[in-house]
């Protein structure tokens, strides 16, 4: 440990604040820098949230909260973990939207992220270096940040993002805040707010787009995986034209994973299953619906796609169940601006009568009678109460998911779905919903919130020490969150609460190291999956 009094007071892994002991204030020399009086950690905790309430608003309290996080991540994530559903809301989706909108503006200190620049290729293994300082790094998201949220592009602001994603690993999963390290690939932006905003921290330029991109991407992927020899790769938030060819060529290769197409289709399976063990309908029944084909929506509808072909269907059968309506309407396989994810669920005009009349979802939902409608359209209200009765006609117990976020995204509120539908859908929200009160029912929402899904997956990826992340493991993280549902309880939510996310993260993670386990895909032999675990897992306690 580096003895500097003032190198150990400024390392929030090391700082303890007003918990050092006399012993340590000694023997560490820090003795006059602290306030004499030794606290508990649990002190701490309690006076932090005590200032924490006296924040205005959401927004505030995320930058109290940042603070914290910059000056000690044992205290931050101690009171982190006691008010798990308070904080998830402030510390990511949807008030983290507010900080990248507005990140350079409210620029204070850089959370040990990394900032590469295609513009200076040769500083990235510096660059790296630098952040890590000597750290063991196990895990990194990254993003070039041209698809946030439900948002879009915001170029070097959009490294709040990692910042907030590697926060949840951590609290829901114990993933080690140390091992952990966020990172942006600025390739410019095409923002063209920020580009005017005198106060942009990034690279103001349009995007590089093309084989520069890529050599950019390619050369950050293998710098890291040489730097860091243990090391799982996660890939937030990058734009539709570049996120499912970056998941495709390394996933086969390296310990890999992208949240918005794979994350967001593993909750969205979790969330049919839950709701199909409530409805006792069968899942090769279903007949599917994604309103929004852009990257969420093509990488939820290939999970589930996938899972209809596990279950034993073949795969021309199994296409026959999905339907994509975008901006142009339903999609047709004679669209020239299909993409790769989009063209497998496209079809053909010759199946309708009314082909040239299915450029809106109302039209489509009344043609095709969809027992499964899921929404990442970032298009609010457009589930109108005419489209879910029309839903509803045709099946018992609707499927219906609006999935869009932050809030003022979402295509309707949860509360309107169960009245619109006398108490029959069965809903999950991307944004955290309260508990609907309807006929002396009350209607508990499940949260497709990707946060019940990737923190364990991770944590199961590290800890059987994974060489890959496979669609079978995957679909065993699915199954695992799917089957926790109470299916016997009027109203009960098709998804686990996120107030139990520290329990479901090892649910998750068992199965996926199980898994790996059994493939015999991991680099070190495993003989105790739980104790894996549990050894892998950090706790927020001082040393």
């Amino acid at each position: 440990m580096d003895k500097n009094p003032m190198s150990i007071i400024n390392n929030p892994y090391l700082n303890k604040g007003t918990a050092f002991t006399e012993e340590e204030r000694k023997s560490l020399g820090l003795a006059g820098l602290i306030p004499p009086f030794v606290q508990t950690l649990d002190e701490q905790v309690t006076q932090t949230y005590a200032q924490l309430q006296t924040k205005a608003n959401d927004l505030e309290k995320r930058l109290f909260l940042m603070q914290i996080f910059n000056e000690n991540r044992v205290l931050f994530y101690k009171l982190f973990s006691q008010h798990i559903v308070e904080f998830m809301p402030i510390v990511y989706d949807p008030t983290i939207a507010d900080t990248i909108e507005n990140y350079s503006e409210l620029y204070v200190q850089s959370q040990n992220a990394t900032y590469l620049s295609i513009d200076d290729p040769d500083s990235m293994e510096a660059a790296l270096k630098n952040s890590a300082d000597g750290r063991d790094i196990r895990l990194i998201v990254v993003t070039d940040a041209e698809g946030i949220l439900g948002i879009g592009d915001w170029g070097t602001n959009g490294v709040d993002i990692s910042v907030g994603k590697l926060m949840v690993y951590t609290a829901a999963a114990g993933i080690d805040p140390s091992q952990v390290l966020p990172v942006v690939l600025d390739a410019g932006t095409n923002n063209q707010e920020l580009l005017k905003d005198p106060l942009y921290l990034g690279n103001r330029h349009e995007r590089i787009k093309g084989d520069t991109y890529y050599k950019f991407v390619d050369r950050f992927v293998e710098t890291a995986e040489r730097l860091f020899p243990n090391l799982y790769l996660h890939f937030e938030d990058f734009g539709r034209d570049n996120a499912a060819n970056i998941l495709n060529k390394y996933k086969g290769q390296i310990t890999t994973f992208n949240d918005d197409i794979q994350g967001t289709g593993i909750i969205v399976l979790a969330g049919m299953l839950g709701a199909l063990n409530i409805s006792k309908q069968k899942f090769t029944d279903q007949v599917y619906l994604t309103y929004g084909a852009g990257t969420a929506g093509a990488g939820i509808a290939k999970r589930i796609f996938d899972e209809f072909v596990q279950e034993g269907m073949a795969p021309e059968e199994a296409r026959k169940h999905f339907y994509m309506v975008d901006k142009q309407g339903l999609l047709f396989d004679d669209d020239e601006t299909l993409t790769p994810e989009q063209k497998p669920f496209a079809r053909s005009r010759s199946e309708f009568d009314n082909a040239d009349e299915l450029t809106n979802l109302e039209a489509v939902v009344k043609t095709i009678h969809p027992t499964v409608l899921v929404g990442t359209s970032t298009q609010p209200g457009t589930f109108t109460e005419d489209i879910v009765k029309e839903m509803a006609a045709h099946t018992e117990r609707p499927i219906i998911f609006p999935l869009s976020n932050p809030t003022k995204l979402a295509e309707a509120k949860a509360e309107d779905l169960i009245k619109w539908t006398d108490g029959k859908a069965l809903v999950a929200t991307g944004i955290p919903a309260a508990d609907v009160e309807y006929k002396g029912v009350t209607y508990q929402i499940g949260q497709a919130n990707n946060a019940l899904v990737y923190p364990g997956l991770g944590l199961g990826v590290i800890a059987s020490t994974a060489k890959l992340l496979n669609d079978e493991m995957i679909s065993k993280a699915a199954h695992s969150l799917g089957g926790i549902v109470d299916s016997e309880k009027p109203g009960a939510a098709v998804l686990p609460p996120v107030s139990k996310l520290d329990q479901f993260s090892n649910t998750v993670a068992k199965a996926v190291a199980d898994s790996a386990v059994e493939q015999n895909l991991t680099k070190e032999t495993i003989s105790d999956v739980a104790k894996a675990i549990e050894d892998t897992r950090w706790t927020p306690e001082y040393k």
